[in-house]
């Protein structure tokens, strides 16, 4: 149903979708960003692990290509790009929240890394290991890795998620 309704939707009227349903979940999660102030802190850790990354990105996006500039920048290497039409299916198998989809989803050891999340926030995520499903910044926020637009810069929020769908702050930026 869902891949029903976006489906016909123009990508700024998607982006409009994203950020309301993003909103709605920030208002509703104030309860859990009390206990994610407690999980996550906002040094910046560096990560020695495997740091190859496989993403599955719409063909028709630019943004994708910014944001792998961006993440190759920071150590990471991408051990697959895929093109593909059929990037719901993807964002299915691997249990993501329809309301954090975006463009392009990564697979980094085992973690879901949706849409334009920064770097170093990966780098953090995977050094701690958390039993969780990966990270999302929902709505495609001007501003962030990917979607720089002049000066123009988005508050956004990058959101962990596990297999029940229950999200919880992992970072957030004022401006980035």
């Amino acid at each position: 149903m869902y891949k029903f309704f976006v489906s016909g939707m123009s990508k700024s009227l998607r982006a409009l979708l994203g950020v309301i349903i993003f909103t709605l979940v920030m208002m509703t999660s104030n309860s859990t960003s009390a206990i994610a102030a407690s999980i996550w802190d906002n040094q910046t850790e560096s990560y020695t692990g495997k740091q190859e990354i496989i993403v599955y990105r719409s063909p028709s996006c630019s943004c994708c290509g910014d944001w792998l500039e961006h993440i190759q920048k920071h150590g990471f290497t991408i051990k697959q790009d895929i093109k593909t039409d059929e990037i719901e299916a993807i964002k299915q198998k691997y249990n993501l929240p329809s309301e954090f989809a975006s463009c392009h989803t990564a697979i980094i050891d085992g973690y879901v890394m949706e849409g334009h999340v920064p770097a170093d926030d990966i780098k953090r995520f995977l050094k701690q290991k958390p039993q969780l499903l990966g990270l999302a910044v929902p709505a495609m926020p001007v501003g962030t890795p990917g979607m720089e637009i002049g000066d123009t810069k988005q508050p956004f929020s990058v959101m962990a998620f596990n297999k029940k769908g229950e999200v919880q702050v992992f970072n957030k930026y004022e401006s980035y």
